[in-house]
């Protein structure tokens, strides 16, 4: 098969982290569009290249995955935290790169 695009929804749910690794390097070199309803934000910057979200059903940003997990107006309006590797350290409390 050859689709032009891939939808998925919560593709990394319910995988060991061998699997959700091999699935992002699966999901990384397809170069068509692909679509993901993921609550995985961590996937989200590893595979996408823009990124939308929804809140109570209204859309609260739209566009690449780091400008939206760095404004923490976007964050806190759809009740989001950053992705755990944009987080830091919680056993040394460094930030993250």
């Amino acid at each position: 098969m050859r689709p032009a695009i891939l939808v998925m929804d919560e593709p990394s749910s319910s995988l060991d982290p061998l699997a959700r690794r091999k699935l992002i390097r699966l999901l990384r070199s397809f170069k068509h569009t692909k679509i993901i309803a993921t609550h995985d934000l961590d996937m989200v910057l590893e595979v996408c290249g823009r990124t939308l979200v929804l809140c109570n059903g209204k859309l609260t940003a739209d566009a690449a995955p780091l400008e939206v997990f760095n404004d923490n107006r976007i964050l806190k309006s759809s009740h989001l935290k950053k992705p755990l590797m944009m987080q830091g350290c919680p056993v040394c409390l460094k930030n993250a790169p």
